[in-house]
């Protein structure tokens, strides 16, 4: 269906979240297979070479896990069971990805509880952009075997949008075996036709995808547009497209889309900045020196230790928290690596102490310049 589509340019990135669904994973009643992954692989081999970073989601550990055992699988409506085939595919799904990287592959298994968990979530964060650093390919799926509510859903697509955010991505790509968003249901309508790009996700466009109980709609169309929902959120677009098609997928690799691009609801640094300026902030606060004051309302400084001259109030690990200069005026709001207590024991310390300090360390960083927001420029003009 692809060569209906119009080719439009991919818009730029350098780090994003790529999906696969278990229909491009595992082979017609069998287990995994290469066939469609060699050239998804092949795609993100490509972006690393180019100096991308890359985190993919993949799905394909029950079926995976089910293929192992063969007729002695247990029923699909067996939660429990489900959950054990999931753990026991997680292995050789990360070692078909291995087997087709360039880079060396780390596994990350998350339930939504991890990403609700104010904490949990900035060590979720913290973990995958060292892995990044390290130019590791992170596989992030699931952790099925643990996670009742989100196996029953079975959705992937929700997850790879959470991670997009979490990871700053500037886009995320969702690979399956339909091409694109289209009017109607292209299995069921033959005058269905293919829309190569959503300004906004409106009502009349999640009808195309059908209803929860449709036929696409279920772990299908419908929720990859609630996941390019989340993602336009957070400033991220999103591209559908057929993963089953090498042709689209080299095309990828050209910064070109055969596909449905999704267009975000503002640039991400917009969204975010918004939210980092307007949400509910810590009751606490960080106080700065006047080097530290100047260099954060250019709004493109981390807060380091050294810069603090104290902490007022109590707020912990996570918290968004206001940054003051000496007078107490608030110069900047960030999301704080440390909690009060750890930040006063750091204050005016140099960021290598931090481990000698406390006895570990969460970065080097008190607050880091991805989750901070100046409320001054260095001229004095609000922002």
């Amino acid at each position: 269906m692809s060569a209906h589509l119009p080719e439009q340019a991919l818009p730029g990135w350098r780090c994003a979240v790529v999906k696969v669904g278990s229909n491009l994973l595992a082979a017609d009643g069998g287990g995994l297979t290469d066939r469609y992954a060699l050239a998804l692989a092949g795609f993100i081999n490509a972006s690393h070479a180019a100096g991308r970073k890359v985190v993919l989601v993949s799905s394909g550990a029950v079926a995976a896990g089910r293929a192992l055992l063969r007729e002695h699988a247990p029923a699909a409506g067996d939660l429990a069971a489900r959950q054990a085939l999931a753990a026991l595919g997680q292995a050789p799904m990360i070692a078909l990805w291995q087997s087709l990287s360039a880079r060396p592959v780390a596994q990350v298994l998350l339930t939504h509880d991890d990403l609700r968990n104010r904490r949990r979530y900035l060590n979720a964060r913290s973990t995958l952009r060292g892995l990044l650093a390290l130019d590791v390919l992170p596989v992030v799926n699931e952790n099925d075997t643990v996670a009742v509510d989100e196996l029953k859903l079975g959705d992937n697509d929700n997850l790879a949008a959470i991670v997009a955010a979490l990871v700053d991505a500037d886009l995320l790509l969702i690979a399956s075996d339909i091409d694109a968003l289209y009017s109607a249901d292209p299995r069921r309508d033959p005058q269905a036709a293919p829309i190569a790009r959503v300004g906004a996700l409106t009502p009349e466009v999640l009808a195309m995808a059908g209803g929860s109980g449709s036929v696409v709609g279920t772990g299908g169309m419908r929720t990859k547009l609630e996941a390019a929902s989340k993602a336009a959120a957070a400033g991220i677009p999103t591209v559908l497209f057929g993963g089953r098609d090498a042709v689209t997928v080299e095309a990828l690799g050209r910064d070109r889309l055969r596909g449905t691009l999704i267009d975000a609801a503002a640039t991400r640094m917009q969204a975010r900045k918004y939210w980092l300026r307007h949400a509910p902030a810590a009751a606490g606060c960080i106080s700065v020196d006047a080097g530290a004051a100047h260099a954060l309302a250019g709004g493109r400084a981390s807060l380091l230790p050294g810069g603090i001259a104290g902490a007022r109030g109590e707020f912990q690990r996570g918290d968004l928290v206001e940054i003051v200069d000496a007078g107490g005026k608030a110069v900047a709001r960030g999301l704080c690596q440390y909690a009060a207590g750890e930040v006063r024991r750091l204050a005016g310390r140099h960021s290598r102490d931090i481990e000698a300090v406390l006895g570990y360390s969460y970065g080097s960083e008190v607050v880091h310049r991805d989750d901070l927001v100046a409320l001054e420029t260095a001229g004095g003009m609000t922002v």
